[in-house]
């Protein structure tokens, strides 16, 4: 009886035993995938149907049902968090070049100085009213503009004023008179005529007493300038006192495009 009953203990025994090999085996065999399985990237063969994982590095898939669903967390260390170089070389070189431009437009746009000069006489014609006592001088003067700018200056409008002690004798107005080209400078001839008579009859004694040997007046000349260039407009005065031979014709250059004196 004691050898009957001993069998089936025997079995069972042999049994659990078997079983945890089993389990034993089975637990070996499934850590030996997982490490395999974390040797290899993700990979979701989901077909046509379906996007790369942006987070996976480019290995997984997503569907494109739920690409606006979806919350892609990258992690703080990941490289395409970090801007590159070649960024900020391209904002350097964008910031560099803006200023460049901005420099060289403000260079070649922004207002230079125009200097006007006076270049003195050229022609004084000189016609004597023998029946009134007067004398009449057209004077020929000319001013030497400077321009100093990329850009053309027109001078719009010149005024002159001749004046003899304080009084007013003649004034000429010229507009339109010339154009000056860039970084150049030109020479612009005005004529003005003035008459002294009345109170100033003495002058034309003066200028006729043929036993004088200097016949020189002092005369004030006063001239306006304007000059107009992109859209701005200035103004120069020249003021300077001047002698002339009031007895005869003076001239100084005979190559000079005289304009006609006012009637």
């Amino acid at each position: 009886m004691g050898s009957v009953l001993s069998f089936p203990a025997a079995n069972t025994t042999s049994r659990q035993r078997r079983k945890a090999e089993e389990e034993e085996e089975d637990l070996l065999d499934s850590r030996d995938r997982k490490e395999d399985i974390a040797k290899f990237p993700y990979v979701e063969f989901t077909g046509q149907d379906s996007i790369t994982c942006p987070t996976c590095q480019g290995t997984g898939c997503i569907p494109t049902q739920q690409v606006n669903e979806l919350v892609a967390l990258i992690p703080y260390s990941d490289q395409r968090l970090r801007p590159q170089r070649s960024k900020k070389l391209y904002v350097l070189l964008s910031v560099l070049l803006c200023l460049l431009i901005s420099g060289l437009v403000v260079f070649f746009f922004f207002p230079h100085s125009i200097l006007v000069d006076d270049d003195g006489i050229k022609v004084v014609q000189v016609w004597f009213d023998k029946k009134n006592s007067v004398v009449i001088l057209a004077i020929t003067a000319t001013l030497r503009i400077r321009n100093s700018n990329f850009y053309s200056v027109t001078v719009t409008s010149l005024t002159t004023q001749v004046q003899y002690m304080n009084t007013v004798v003649g004034t000429q107005q010229v507009s339109n008179v010339s154009s000056i080209q860039p970084l150049s400078d030109k020479l612009v001839n005005f004529t003005v005529k003035a008459e002294l008579g009345g109170s100033f009859s003495y002058v034309y004694f003066s200028c006729t007493f043929p036993k004088a040997k200097v016949h020189n007046i002092l005369i004030f000349m006063r001239t306006w300038v304007k000059l107009s260039y992109i859209g701005h407009v200035s103004q120069s005065t020249l003021e300077r006192y001047r002698y002339v031979d009031c007895s005869t014709n003076f001239t100084a250059s005979q190559d000079l495009l005289l304009l006609p004196p006012s009637a």
